[in-house]
C-alpha cells in the first residue's frame, strides 16, 4: 500500500521549495527497496527526507538518510551534484543573505573501522607538514541535534545552503539566550531545547523538540508555551566553540576512542545524535581543507541507541506486488526517539517460525533509521501462527526458502493493484496514473494493464472522474504508445521478479523481446550476471506475465530495440565513442542524453578515464570530472558543441 504524508510533512516539503508532486513523494517513501529507484528519484527522496526530518516530521530518519539513500546515490554516481551540496535547514522561502562564513555539514561514520580510517588520514596529512601523532590534537564533543545557525554578534542566520541563509535575528529579539552564559558573536552553533524542560512542559503539545525549534524561529504566530520556554532559558543558542569535551593527542585518541565515546555518550541536557571528532591544529586543518559539503578535519560518529522492549500484540501478513507475504508485528504504541511506534516489519516468515515471533512474544526494537523500525532481538519467543492462505486472495501459500508467496499472480487483488501502480510508475512516457487514480480504477474492476488502455473518456467519467481528468488520462495513454520507448524499460514495467531495469537491458541485449518468453533456465543462466536461481525465478515470472504482456505489446508501442554486442553498428554517428555526461543539460535530462547517445552507438561512462573520448558538460558540472579530463587529455565539449558534433558526423 502507498503511505500517505501527513499535513505537517506536506507543509515541510512545500516550505522547503522542493518542486514535486506529493503523490510522487508518497510513492517513493512506499518503496520496499530503494535499489529499485532511479537516480533522479533517489535525489528527490533525499531532499524530501532532509526537509521533513529537519522540520520535525520525518519520512525517514537521519540514519536511513545517511546509510541507505545517500550511500546508494554515492555508489551509483559519486560525482552527483547533490552529494556536494549542504543540506539546508527548512525555513519558508524568504529572502536570503550571504553568511559571514561558510557553514558546511559534518560527514558521518557509523563504525569503528571508519573512525580508524579517518584517524589514519589525519596522521597522513600531519606527516606532510612534519607532525607526528603526538603533535596532532583532537577534540571530541557532543553533536547537537537542533537547528543549525550562525551568530555574528549582530544578526543570527540560518545555515541555508551553507553559503546563503536567512536572517532569524528575531529569535534573539524574543529573548533567546546564548547557552552556558557565553557571549554573542561566537559563530556557528545550534538552537536547542533542554530535554528535561521539554518532557515536563512541552511534550504534550509538541511531538518532538524539532517542532519546538520551528516555532522558536517562526516569523510570526509563535506558540505561547515556546515563548515561555525561551524566557525560561530552556531554548538557547549553543555555539560550537563553547562545547566542552575530551581534548588530547591523536595517538591517545587512537588507543582510547572507544572508552572516550562510552564515557561521553548520554548525560547531556540537550538532544544529541552523535559525537563530533575534530582536529584542533590550525595548520593541519588548513592543509586538510574541505569538500564542497564537509570539512575533512572533522567527522561525526553515530551509534544506534534507540531501543525499546515490547510485547507483540499480533503478527499481520501483507502481500506485496511480487506475491511475497511479509510479516508485520504490531504492539501497543510506544515512544521511541521522539516518534510513536506501533508496528515493525519482520524479515520473513522463516524468522517468525525459527525465532517464535507471535502474539505474546517479547522483542527488542531498534529504530536504526527506519520510520517503521526493525526487531533486533527476540527476548522471549512463543509458538507462532504461520498463514496458510494469502491474506488478499486466500490462495494456498507456497514456501521458497525463508519466504512464503502467493502463487496467484494473475488474480490476487494485492498483486494486481500494485502491479498496475508499478507499471505506470516505471513507464517514463505516461503521466497521471498515480496510486490514487489506480486505486479508483481497481475499485471499478479494472485490474489489468490492457484494460486500462481500452478505457474511453466515457468509461472514466462513468467511474466518477471529471471530464477534463478523463480526457487527460486517455490522451496520456495514446501518447505513451506514440512516444519512443526503450524495449528494456517497457519489459521492466511489468515487474517480473529479478528483472529490474538493468537486468532487462542485459537480457534484451542477448535475446529479442519476442524470444524471451521461450527461453529455458539454462539459456538465461548462461548470460553473464544471471545465476541459476535468478534464472529460474525469471522463467517462472515470464510465464506468469506472458498472456498480459502480449496483450499490451500488441497495442503497438513504439519500442526502441536494445543493441546487441554482436550487431554491426556501421553508419551510427557515435559508433565506438566513449562519452561521459556531467552537469544539468538544457535540451533534455542527462538520462535522456545518455539514452540517445547509446542509440547512436556510444558507450556511456560515469567517470572520466583514459579511454573516455569526450566529457560533455552542462551547468553545475562536477569539478572532479573537469580535473580528471584535463589530467587525462580528454576533450571537453559544451552541450552546444556536442550537438554540433553529432550533426556534423551524421
Amino acid at each position: 500500500m502507498v503511505k500517505s504524508l501527513s499535513k505537517d510533512q506536506v507543509k515541510a516539503i512545500e516550505d522547503s521549495g522542493i518542486n514535486c508532486e506529493i503523490r510522487k513523494v508518497e510513492e517513493l517513501i512506499s518503496q520496499e527497496d530503494i535499489l529499485n529507484l532511479g537516480e533522479d528519484d533517489l535525489v528527490l527522496l533525499a531532499k524530501v527526507a532532509n526537509a521533513t526530518y529537519r522540520a520535525g516530521f520525518p519520512v525517514v530518519s537521519n540514519v536511513e538518510y545517511d546509510t541507505k539513500i545517500i550511500a546508494e546515490l554515492e555508489r551509483r554516481n559519486p560525482e552527483h551534484e547533490f552529494l556536494s551540496t549542504v543540506e539546508p535547514e527548512p525555513v519558508p522561502l524568504y529572502k536570503t543573505v550571504p553568511l559571514p562564513e561558510k557553514m558546511l555539514s559534518t560527514d558521518k561514520v557509523y563504525s569503528d573501522k571508519e573512525i580508524i580510517q579517518w584517524i589514519e588520514r589525519v596522521e597522513k596529512f600531519g606527516q606532510e607538514i612534519g607532525l607526528d601523532s603526538g603533535d596532532v590534537l583532537i577534540k571530541v564533543s557532543h553533536k547537537l541535534d537542533g537547528y543549525a545557525a550562525y551568530d555574528d554578534g549582530e544578526r543570527l542566520y540560518t545555515r541555508g545552503d551553507g553559503v546563503r541563509g536567512q536572517d532569524i535575528t528575531r529569535a534573539f529579539n524574543r529573548g533567546l539566550k546564548v547557552a552556558e552564559g557565553a557571549k554573542r558573536g561566537m559563530g556557528p552553533g545550534e538552537i536547542v531545547v533542554d530535554k528535561e524542560y521539554f518532557d515536563k512542559e512541552l511534550s504534550r503539545d509538541f511531538e518532538n523538540t524539532r517542532n519546538v525549534l520551528a516555532s522558536v524561529i517562526a516569523e510570526k504566530n509563535v506558540n505561547k508555551k515556546v515563548l515561555k520556554a525561551i524566557k525560561d532559558g530552556a531554548c538557547v543558542f549553543f555555539p560550537f566553540a563553547s562545547l566542552e569535551g575530551w581534548v588530547g593527542r591523536c595517538e591517545d585518541f587512537k588507543k582510547q576512542y572507544k572508552d572516550i565515546f562510552d564515557n561521553m555518550w548520554g548525560g547531556f541536557n540537550y538532544e544529541v545524535d552523535g559525537l563530533v571528532v575534530e582536529v584542533i591544529n590550525d595548520d593541519l586543518k588548513k592543509i586538510m581543507g574541505s569538500t564542497r559539503k564537509h570539512h575533512r578535519w572533522q567527522i561525526a560518529y553515530k551509534r544506534n541507541l534507540e531501543k525499546a522492549t515490547v510485547v507483540v500484540s499480533k503478527v499481520i501478513p501483507q502481500t506485496s506486488r511480487t506475491g511475497r507475504i511479509t510479516p508485520v508485528a504490531e504492539f501497543p504504541p510506544i515512544k521511541l526517539s521522539g516518534a510513536t511506534i506501533r508496528r515493525a516489519t519482520l524479515h520473513n516468515y522463516g524468522m517468525v517460525k525459527s525465532k517464535g515471533v507471535g502474539k505474546g512474544a517479547v522483542v527488542e526494537l531498534v529504530r536504526s533509521g527506519l520510520v517503521i523500525p526493525k526487531i533486533e532481538k527476540i527476548v522471549e519467543g512463543v509458538d507462532p501462527e504461520i498463514p496458510e492462505l494469502c491474506p488478499s486472495c486466500h490462495s494456498k501459500v507456497v514456501w521458497d526458502g525463508d519466504n512464503i508467496f502467493c502463487p496467484n499472480s494473475t488474480d490476487c487483488p494485492a498483486q494486481a493493484e500494485n502491479t498496475l501502480i508499478h507499471f505506470f510508475k516505471t513507464m517514463p512516457n505516461v503521466d497521471g496514473f498515480g496510486p490514487k487514480i489506480v486505486e479508483k480504477l481497481y475499485e471499478n474492476s479494472i485490474t489489468k494493464i490492457h484494460q486500462v488502455y481500452a478505457l474511453s473518456v466515457e468509461d472514466l467519467v462513468g467511474m466518477g472522474f471529471g471530464e477534463k481528468t478523463a480526457i487527460n488520462l486517455v490522451d496520456q495513454l495514446k501518447l505513451s504508445k506514440i512516444r519512443e520507448l526503450d524495449d528494456w524499460r517497457f519489459l521492466a514495467a511489468f515487474g517480473i521478479p529479478r528483472l529490474g531495469e538493468a537486468s532487462c537491458e542485459k537480457l534484451l541485449s542477448n535475446y529479442g523481446i519476442d524470444e524471451i518468453f521461450h527461453l529455458e533456465v539454462d539459456e538465461i543462466s548462461s548470460i553473464e550476471g544471471f545465476a541459476e536461481t535468478s534464472a529460474t525465478v525469471i522463467c517462472e515470472g515470464l510465464k506468469d506475465v506472458r498472456a498480459e504482456f502480449l496483450k499490451v505489446y500488441s497495442l503497438g508501442f513504439r519500442l526502441s530495440k536494445t543493441k546487441r554486442p554482436n550487431e554491426k553498428l556501421s553508419g551510427l554517428q557515435l559508433e565506438g565513442v566513449q562519452i561521459v555526461f556531467s552537469g544539468t543539460m538544457k535540451a533534455a535530462s542527462r538520462a535522456e542524453m545518455e539514452s540517445k547517445a547509446k542509440k547512436l552507438g556510444a558507450k556511456i561512462g560515469k567517470s572520466v578515464s583514459g579511454k573516455t573520448n569526450f566529457l560533455v558538460v552542462g551547468d553545475n558540472v562536477g569539478e572532479k570530472k573537469l580535473k580528471d579530463a584535463k589530467e587525462k587529455g580528454v576533450k571537453v565539449l559544451s552541450e552546444e558543441e556536442y550537438m554540433k558534433y553529432i550533426k556534423n558526423s551524421g
